[in-house]
């Protein structure tokens, strides 16, 4: 016959397992029972979550549940229930004329809010998120507009893109004078020193002064003789302190050198013209619309 003599803990008062590492030993200590009752609940719970709702992936799909609920055809009748509460209000900014909006506060709002929603989700990527614009991509806070800034102009710029597909897009085209050798290096150069004088930014002044004529022959009937720019044509400002690809004397050498020719996509056939109208309402009102 043996005999099994019980290791209590000295400390605690706790009979041990036997069990010892290093010097530590392991409590004989059992869960509370309301633990243990609370984890049986939540397994009971889980098997009855199972049978209720969707749960588990079977070769066909999965398992539909008692109730076979579905998140998807919840959400689906959700945007459903918007798109029908905002019908009404997509369909007159439809038919409202642009300075006619402004007139109504609640399809202004709506046109706001839509316009938001809308400039975040297709325009924010180039322009930024608050419209800051990026080295390239124009900044549409300021009131320094290429092609215009009122609600239509805007509107057009929009719906129909710059330099994009279509005959009714915005199109202007600066000549490539280095690329295409349409000028000398050394005239290139003097131009560049003229448009820096511009914003008293070059110290060569007899650079500036040869320039000024090839920048008369070659660049004022875009820019303008003053170089103030001409939006009809899509000229920028070269006055002014604002710049899209930057001032300094590389970056508008590479400018006259190249052309630049960016574009800007065509919005008019993927947004509808509602959703088209609130982005000219939204872009107008940042601070730059006139």
């Amino acid at each position: 016959m043996t005999t099994s003599k019980r290791d209590i803990d000295a400390f605690t008062g706790v009979e041990t397992t036997g069990h010892e590492w290093d010097g530590i030993k392991e409590l004989n200590k059992p869960l509370p029972r309301w633990w243990l009752l609370t984890f049986y609940v939540t397994i009971v719970w889980a098997v009855g979550y199972w049978i209720v709702y969707p749960a588990w992936p079977t070769l066909n799909g999965y398992t539909r549940g008692l109730f076979s609920y579905s998140q998807r055809d919840v959400v689906a009748q959700e945007i459903t229930t918007a798109r029908s509460a905002q019908a009404h209000y997509r369909e007159k900014l439809a038919q409202t004329p642009l300075a006619a909006i402004k007139l109504d506060p609640d399809l202004y709002r709506f046109a706001m809010a839509a316009g938001t929603v809308a400039f975040q989700n297709n325009c924010a990527a180039c322009h930024g998120r608050g419209a800051q614009g990026f080295l390239g991509y124009p900044n549409l806070n300021d009131d320094d507009w290429l092609w215009g800034g009122t609600m239509e102009e805007i509107h057009k710029t929009i719906s129909f893109g710059i330099r994009a597909v279509g005959k009714d897009t915005r199109a202007s085209q600066m000549p490539r004078y280095g690329i295409d050798k349409l000028l000398p290096e050394a005239d290139i150069n003097d131009v560049v020193e003229y448009v820096l004088s511009l914003s008293n930014k070059s110290g060569d002044t007899k650079a500036v002064g040869r320039g000024h004529k090839t920048f008369a022959d070659q660049c004022a009937s875009c820019h303008g003789a003053d170089g103030k720019g001409k939006q009809e044509q899509g000229a920028p400002n070269l006055v002014d302190p604002i710049w899209l690809y930057g001032d300094s004397r590389q970056s508008i050498l590479e400018s006259v050198r190249t052309g630049r020719g960016a574009m800007m996509p065509a919005w008019a056939g993927r947004l509808d013209p509602a959703t088209l109208k609130s982005l000219a309402v939204y872009v107008h009102s940042l601070g730059g619309g006139r």
